[in-house]
């Protein structure tokens, strides 16, 4: 069995229906099991602590989740064309999983939602990935081969999967279609990397 991490931050609940969907996909292949978790939001002007648990839904990521997983997919909202801040301050404290190589040679994808066509969606996607390489991830994307990919005229992209808001929170057919493939294919993988 394959444990996934599906690690994310969502402000308005469309990067968390995301997670879900990629969550779905990598349930959808036998002997992988996805772990949702996210983090808290961060002050503007001081550190401070969350609880430990929250009110609702997801538990919050710990250093131990990425320690666990066999594979991770990583999302965020766009924010002037870069992750949020609570998932970067969350991924700037992982300098321990660093060291130790926790997620070396493990999988990752990442996913993003953006609130217009042109609202950097791509360079998002681009810079969730630097953290990841850093760690000696292996980064996936979206291959061409998956017919919603170029078809779609709303998210998507060879990057990782995407939202595109356009003043609506639902995800199109073809965004829910990319992050269950985006999902589906982080498993296979993670599960021919841990069985070879």
């Amino acid at each position: 069995m394959v444990n996934i991490l599906v690690l994310y931050y969502s402000r308005n609940g469309t990067t968390k229906t995301m997670a879900q969907n990629i969550a779905r996909g990598i349930e959808s292949i036998s002997g992988a099991e996805a772990m949702l978790r996210t983090v808290p939001k961060v002050s503007a002007v001081c550190e401070q602590s969350a609880d430990e648990i929250p009110e609702s839904g997801s538990l919050y990521a710990t250093l131990d989740d990425l320690r666990r997983c066999d594979g991770m997919a990583l999302g965020s909202p766009t924010h002037f064309g870069n992750m949020a801040a609570p998932l970067k301050y969350f991924i700037d404290n992982t300098t321990e999983a660093w060291f130790s190589g926790a997620l070396t040679n493990k999988p990752a994808a990442v996913f993003t939602s953006t609130g217009s066509m042109h609202g950097g969606q791509e360079t998002t996607l681009l810079s969730m990935m630097l953290p990841l390489f850093h760690h000696g991830m292996i980064v996936l994307g979206i291959p061409s081969s998956e017919n919603a990919l170029r078809e779609t005229l709303t998210g998507g992209t060879p990057y990782g999967a995407s939202h595109v808001n356009h003043k609506q929170h639902s995800l199109s057919k073809d965004e829910k279609t990319l992050c269950f493939a985006l999902g589906a294919r982080l498993a296979q993988t993670a599960i021919k990397l841990k069985t070879s």
